[in-house]
């Protein structure tokens, strides 16, 4: 494990760390810090996608340009990948993957590192959050599955991901859209706009109705709001912000044990919770706390 994340420099520990998250760099670093033989050319027929990958569609039009550009060029960076047990799984690079196999080629250029399935959903939903290639819905449901893994606060979240507060909230909120209305936002039929203002209302049916007239009778985004308005229509619960500011207070708690300590620690329901990788790093983190323990 120690192994694993000197390869990494800090791995996902500095994928989440305090700062804004960024996995440009964090996949740049894999690359710069690979020795040459640790890039190998592996059969794209042995390469299936991360089974994690929120992202339900690509481009195809620009994996074409890709494509075109990879038959002009080659593969100018190697993607990054797993040994699974039937060949190998994706961490990074799908677009140069697929794009490659447009192009013809029977083998790509690879780095093969060592992650969990745990750390195969976090890379997967940071990628695809990072570098917008998310539908909506797909990126609202991405923010929450990273937000119920990680334990994150969203006002905490927001923050690691470079993201307004409001625009995590609004992201989630789509998701509490009916069914049908969510079909319409992931086909690009009706706007983020829309789907927002329609995603503070509370009757499913009124939502449904809204969505087929903004597409039968070319709504405007203000047009919606302004009949929502006018109508009165039911609307979600407001936010309890209580319980928000004691999140907050509790977030403050946290960053400063983590500084403190150097591990992630989580405060909630009137607990601290502390993990360790090993007994070696329970050590470390008892000397910090300053308890000795009898005997030792």
């Amino acid at each position: 494990m120690e192994t694993k994340r000197k390869a990494l420099g800090k791995g996902l520990e500095q994928l989440f760390s305090n700062e804004v998250i960024d996995f440009d760099n964090f996949e740049q670093e894999i690359v710069d810090s690979a020795k040459k033989g640790d890039i190998v050319e592996i059969p794209l027929e042995e390469i299936r996608s991360n089974p994690y990958q929120p992202r339900k569609t690509f481009n195809d039009d620009s994996i074409q340009e890709l494509a075109q550009s990879i038959k002009e060029y080659g593969i100018v960076q190697p993607i990054i990948v797993k040994k699974s047990v039937k060949g190998y799984e994706l961490i990074a690079g799908e677009r140069r993957t697929k794009a490659a196999s447009v192009a013809g080629l029977s083998t790509i250029p690879a780095i093969i590192k060592e992650f969990d399935d745990q750390e195969m959903m976090e890379i997967a939903l940071v990628e695809n959050i990072q570098r917008e290639d998310l539908n909506p819905i797909d990126e609202a449901q991405a923010y929450e599955n990273i937000i119920n893994l990680s334990h994150m606060t969203q006002e905490e979240f927001a923050r690691r991901f470079g993201k307004s507060r409001s625009h995590v909230t609004n992201m989630l909120g789509l998701l509490k859209l009916p069914n049908a209305t969510k079909k319409l936002v992931e086909d690009s039929k009706i706007s983020m706009g829309h789907a927002r203002a329609l995603s503070k209302l509370s009757d499913e049916n009124l939502i449904n109705e809204l969505a087929d007239r903004i597409i039968s009778e070319s709504l405007s985004v203000r047009e919606l709001e302004r009949i929502i308005s006018e109508n009165d229509l039911p609307k979600n619960n407001k936010i309890n912000r209580k319980a928000e500011e004691k999140n907050m207070h509790y977030t403050i708690y946290e960053k400063v044990m983590r500084e403190k300590i150097g591990t992630k620690v989580k405060i909630k329901e009137n607990r601290i919770e502390i993990p360790f990788d090993r007994e070696k790093d329970l050590e470390r983190i008892l000397e910090i706390l300053g308890i000795e323990i009898a005997g030792d």
